[in-house]
C-alpha cells in the first residue's frame, strides 16, 4: 500500500468516525428533548389566575346563550368544576367545531370542552379526558315528514354541522343525499326550521335541546352512531389532564354527576363514568 493510499483511508476512517458521532450526538439531543415534561398547564393557569376554557354556544343543552345571554351547559358545569378543582375562576371562550382543536393547539384556550368526540383522527392532534357523555346520532324533522328513518334520505336535503364526525357519518348512512354543511348547530337548524333542508341530523341531545320549544319538529329513527365525548388538552399536558379526569370521576361518585345530567338532559345517565380506585 502506498503512503497516499494510507492517508486517504485514515481521512476516511476519521470523517465516517465524526458522522458517526454526529448522529449519536443528535440522536441523544433528540431522546433528550423527547424526555423532556410537557409544558405544566396548570402553572401556567395558577400564574395566570383563570382557567380558560373553549366552550360552545351554539349547541343545547351542552353549551348555548341562555335568555339572558349567559353562557349555560352541561359543558360549561363540568369545566368550572374544573376550575374549582384548580383553584382559580373561569374565563370561557367561544368555540366551534371547526375551530375549538385549532384554539387548542395554538395555546388560545387551555382546554376545550365542546360536545367533542374522541376519534382516533382527533387524538393524533390533541389528548382528551376520560369520556364524560356518550350519544349517538339521530335525526330531526319536521312534524308533517315523511321520513322515519336514516333509510329514507335518498334525494333528500340534510343540514349537517361542519367539521365534525356527524357530517362524515351521515355522508355514509345516507350516500344519496344531499348534505348540507353549516358552520354550527344554529345554522343548520335555521335551514330546517326556514324549510331549505328536509332534516337536521345531529346528537341527540343537542336534537332534544332543538326540539324541545318547537313541537313543529320530531326527532325519528334509531341512533346511528355512537359518540363518546371528551376534554380536550394539548398533546402531552398529562397534569390537565389528570385534573379533569379526577373531576369528572369525583362527581360521578360524589352523585354530583348525576344531578347535573338529569338538569341539562331531563333523563338519568345512560353511561356510567370510568372510574379508578
Amino acid at each position: 500500500m502506498t503512503l497516499r493510499h494510507s492517508a486517504a483511508r485514515r481521512r476516511f476512517g476519521l470523517a465516517c468516525a465524526a458522522f458517526a458521532g454526529a448522529t449519536l450526538a443528535a440522536l441523544l439531543v433528540a431522546d433528550s428533548a423527547a424526555a423532556q415534561p410537557a409544558q405544566n398547564t396548570i402553572a401556567t393557569i395558577k400564574s395566570r389566575g383563570k382557567l380558560l376554557a373553549g366552550v360552545k354556544y351554539d349547541t343545547p343543552p351542552f353549551g348555548f346563550l341562555d335568555k339572558d345571554n349567559k353562557p349555560v351547559g352541561f359543558d360549561i358545569d363540568l369545566v368550572t368544576k374544573v376550575a374549582e378543582k384548580i383553584g382559580v375562576p373561569i374565563e370561557l371562550v367561544s368555540v366551534t367545531s371547526t375551530t375549538r382543536i385549532p384554539m387548542l393547539v395554538s395555546g388560545n384556550v387551555d382546554l376545550v370542552a365542546a360536545s367533542m368526540t374522541h376519534t382516533r383522527e382527533r387524538d393524533r392532534t390533541i389528548d382528551f379526558s376520560i369520556t364524560y357523555y356518550t350519544g349517538g346520532q339521530s335525526l330531526l324533522v319536521p312534524a308533517s315528514s315523511s321520513i322515519a328513518s336514516v333509510a329514507d334520505l335518498d334525494g333528500k336535503a340534510v343540514a349537517v354541522q361542519q367539521g365534525t364526525t356527524l357530517e362524515k357519518t351521515i355522508a355514509v348512512k345516507a350516500p344519496k343525499a344531499s348534505i348540507s354543511g353549516f358552520k354550527d348547530y344554529n345554522s343548520a337548524w335555521l335551514a330546517l326550521a326556514q324549510g331549505r333542508v328536509d332534516a337536521l341530523t345531529g346528537s341527540l341531545n343537542i336534537l332534544q335541546g332543538f326540539a324541545k320549544e318547537n313541537k313543529r319538529f320530531k326527532i325519528v329513527g334509531e341512533l346511528f352512531s355512537v359518540e363518546p365525548f371528551g376534554i380536550g388538552v394539548r398533546q402531552g399536558d398529562s397534569s390537565l389532564r389528570d385534573a379533569i379526569n379526577e373531576t369528572l370521576q369525583d362527581l360521578w361518585t360524589s352523585g354530583e354527576y348525576r344531578t347535573l345530567y338529569v338538569k341539562w338532559f331531563g333523563e338519568e345517565p345512560r353511561v356510567p363514568v370510568e372510574t379508578w380506585p
